[in-house]
């Protein structure tokens, strides 16, 4: 029996001693696993420097929204800004110089796609023929033209704010040095700065800026009545809080502020307070009892009022809960009060207005508050037993989050909110569990090529492709984090 014990507990200890060898292997293999993918993923996947949403196993197709080529790349995420700023991310984490590689690649791709009115549009063209259909900045102006470029900058889906994001970031991490760099981002936050309405909010789109005089400041309120057949041809003009764009530009111009708080005080006062009138423009577009919430686009009556045609005049539990996060943001900003008044009837009006399975609907009607859905037909109707699937006419309700959240926030002493304004880095604690097996996990997938492949489909090439392994970015760069955060977890630990 002794010899027995004093066996086992030989193997106990040779195993407790093996530890940090087994950690330091993995911690070697995950560096290695993560220079590996970085170099695939950057020069064999990227082209011109950028990324689209999805690849077939041999790179031989592409897509991001529609099928592309190899002289297109996506802005709108989880195209090049979102693939940019993991990079960045992991750079920051692990000082790996291949990252700071590819993130400046990633860039040079967006400083090139950046348009003349400053922001972006959904992707990026560099074949000649489709190029000169845009007004490029880095390109030579056309002013002779028969028909003019296209000079957009949209706001819509996150496109033009995560470009702003990922160059901010990257700006900070070179130091602000590379004046190419952060000339572009200056002129993308002192544009959209131009672009916002007297009243705080911005449009969908914009390629040139309006003439502020001819929008009075006004309270959100109900139209007297609304057609139920789409009416607005022009909605891109209109104040939009659609699929959180007004949120995304706010966090934006608060991040600005953060970024260049000590290098540009001008410019970030500016942001700071551009951020502050657009939570000004989200207490006036909240609307009255008996639906004190908000409404996905205002004319500029600020009426709710058609957007495309199966987004009607409607309340809206998406845009609503977003525009309540937003308000908090500028709370814990500012401190001003003002900004968080308003959270509590819209919470109440979300939560009596939940659908019989927790969700929300995307659009309530005006006034009597019934779900409104709309036909594979685009008819407006209370059914929702025939909506088209490309849209989400239901939307999770995070109500009791947003309770709690708002519940810890305004209890908050004016020293503990100025904690959070500023918090301290905190360093990375031991790989956890999850965070050591998500890493085995990459390493193991990762293929001879230093490819992440999959089992999936191609979404546009039609239903006679016959790809079944794909390669997306959301998959790169959710690999790409774990490693990063594994590595520098376990080089703090030891």
């Amino acid at each position: 029996m002794r010899l027995a014990k004093r066996f086992w507990l030989a193997v106990f200890i040779s195993l407790l001693l093996a530890q940090p060898c087994i950690a330091e292997d993995l911690h070697d293999d995950a560096r290695h696993a993560m220079q590996r993918a970085v170099e695939f993923y950057s020069t064999k996947v990227a082209t011109h420097g950028g990324y689209v949403y999805r690849y077939s196993d041999d790179l031989a197709k592409r897509e991001g929204e529609g099928k592309t080529g190899l002289d297109t790349v996506w802005v709108q995420p989880p195209g090049t800004p979102s693939v940019g700023m993991a990079f960045v991310e992991a750079y920051e984490l692990t000082r790996e110089p291949s990252l700071l590689a590819a993130a400046n690649a990633a860039a040079d791709c967006l400083m090139r796609g950046q348009l003349r009115s400053g922001g972006w549009n959904a992707s990026i063209e560099f074949a000649p023929d489709a190029r000169k259909k845009l007004a490029y900045r880095v390109d030579a102006e056309r002013t002779k033209s028969k028909t003019m470029p296209l000079n957009v900058t949209t706001f819509d889906d996150d496109k033009s704010q995560s470009a702003m994001r990922f160059l901010m970031r990257f700006d900070k991490v070179k130091g602000f040095e590379d004046e190419r760099l952060h000339e572009s981002i200056t002129f993308a936050l002192e544009s959209t700065l131009k672009a916002q309405y007297p009243n705080g909010a911005w449009p969908q789109g914009y390629a040139e800026f309006s003439d502020l005089k001819k929008y009075p400041v006004k309270k959100a309120s109900f139209p007297e009545t609304w057609s139920r057949t789409m009416t607005a041809k022009y909605y891109h003009q209109f104040y939009t809080l659609n699929d959180n764009a007004l949120a995304d530009v706010i966090g934006v111009l608060l991040l600005a502020n953060e970024v260049y708080g000590d290098t540009n005080q001008e410019l970030a006062a500016k942001c700071r307070r551009a951020a502050e009138r657009a939570g000004d423009f989200l207490v006036l577009a909240q609307l009255p009892e008996p639906q004190p919430a908000w409404a996905q686009q205002y004319d500029f009556e600020m009426h709710p009022c058609w957007a495309r045609k199966f987004e009607p005049p409607a309340i809206s539990g998406l845009e609503s809960q977003g525009a309540i996060r937003a308000l908090m943001q500028l709370y814990v900003t500012t401190g001003d009060r003002k900004f968080v008044k308003s959270i509590p009837p819209a919470l109440e009006y979300l939560k009596r207005s939940r659908l019989p399975d927790g969700q929300l609907a995307r659009f309530y009607e005006l006034q009597t508050n019934q779900p409104l859905y709309v036909t594979k037909d685009y008819v407006l109707t209370h059914d929702d037993s025939d909506l088209p699937t490309h849209y989400g006419f239901k939307v999770e309700a995070n109500l009791d989050g947003l309770s709690r959240e708002f519940e810890r926030l305004t209890t908050l002493s004016p020293s503990e909110l100025e904690a959070l304004r500023h918090p301290k880095l905190k360093k990375p604690g031991k790989p956890s569990s999850s965070l050591t097996e998500e890493t085995r996990q990459a390493i193991e997938s990762l293929d001879s090529r230093g490819a992440w492949v999959e089992d999936g489909k191609l979404k546009y090439h039609g239903k006679q492709d016959h790809t079944r392994r794909v390669i997306t970015s959301e998959r790169f760069m959710k690999n790409l984090k774990a490693l990063s955060r594994y590595i520098a977890a376990s080089e703090t630990a030891h």
